[in-house]
This record gives C-alpha cells, sequence and structure tokens, in this order.
C-alpha cells in the first residue's frame, strides 16, 4: 500500500476513536465497564481497553501468478490438473486431492449476480468510506466471488448481469477487483 493510504486509515482510526475512548473513561470510571453506545447504530459496544494495531506481511510468492495477473488487469484462478477442482482464490496446492500441479486460467468477465448487502457499519479500517455495497457473483468458471459492487443497491437484482472490473481502487490507489453491472 502506499503511504498515503497508511497514514489515511491511520489518521481515520485516531479520529474515530478519540471520542469513543473520552466516552469510555468516563464510562469504567462511573460503572466499572468498558461499554459506549455506537453513535450511528445505537448498538452497545463492548471496547477492549487494550488497543491492538495489526499489519501484517504474509508471502504471496506461490500465487505471484495472481499478482501478476491483477498488475495486468487480469483476475485468475486456478484448477487442479489431477481432479479437476477450480479454486478461487486460486491455491497453490489443491486442497482436496493434495496435488500441487495446478492450472492457471483467466476469470471470465461477466457473470451473475447472486445477492448483496450494504455495508453500514463499517470495520475501522474501512470507515473512510462511504457505505459500500458488497455482492456474490456466479462465475460460469464454475466459482463464486465475493467483492464491491460499485452500483446503487435499490437498481440491482439476483440474476442480473455483472462485469467484474481488474483496476486501482480510488481513493485507495491499489490494485483490485469488484462489480458493476453489465
Amino acid at each position: 500500500m502506499s503511504d498515503n493510504v497508511v497514514n489515511s486509515v491511520s489518521k481515520t482510526l485516531d479520529k474515530l476513536y478519540k471520542e469513543p475512548l473520552k466516552q469510555l473513561e468516563t464510562l469504567i470510571g462511573a460503572t466499572g465497564l468498558p461499554v459506549y453506545k455506537d453513535p450511528k447504530s445505537g448498538a452497545l459496544l463492548w471496547v477492549d481497553v487494550r488497543e491492538l494495531r495489526l499489519r501484517f506481511t504474509l508471502s504471496v510468492n506461490k500465487i505471484a501468478k495472481f499478482v501478476d495477473g491483477l498488475r495486468e488487469g487480469k483476475l485468475l484462478y486456478t484448477v487442479c490438473k489431477r481432479c479437476g477442482a477450480k479454486f478461487f482464490p486460486p491455491q497453490a496446492d489443491c486442497p482436496r486431492c493434495k496435488a500441487s500441479d495446478m492450472e492457471w486460467r483467466e476469470t471470465s468477465p461477466v457473470g451473475e449476480l447472486i445477492t448483496w448487502t450494504v455495508i453500514n457499519v463499517k470495520p475501522a479500517s474501512f470507515s473512510h468510506h462511504a457505505d459500500y455495497v458488497v455482492g456474490i457473483v456466479k462465475m460460469p468458471d464454475g466459482f463464486n466471488i465475493t467483492a464491491w459492487v460499485e452500483a446503487d443497491p435499490k437498481t440491482l437484482k439476483p440474476g442480473m448481469k455483472m462485469r467484474l472490473l481488474v483496476d486501482r481502487r480510488p481513493g485507495e490507489n491499489y490494485i483490485t477487483y469488484w462489480f458493476k453491472p453489465a
């Protein structure tokens, strides 16, 4: 990720937690419980008083073709040459038959919307985004993909055709994939 994204998320998290942490301090002093009311949903939230920010570094060496495909604007999946099982996200080794002989293929560009939801209450790391739609799209390749959907949720219908996009996510500037109506 670029420094801009990392800094933006860090600043957003700091702002997001500033007021709740003040409330939490007051609540703990008054009640002995680290509980506050979410201003958006009204839900009572238990907040651990220990902050834990994690950043992961994971090896993707065995699926480097997936990363290369993203750079080229392609979304790739794998097929086991032994048993024929298809995997998205791609797998370096077949979890079904344990073979390591996988074939790489490009995902079809159009699938069919199965279902979707609007994310109003977001994880902290996505709190800088406006509400967004996440959908499950059935691909003709034989698997489903869960991804963001760029569309007004009122216009979505089960079975509608969705086009796969692989590009830089606006506002974050890193390459990922999402869908929009075809």
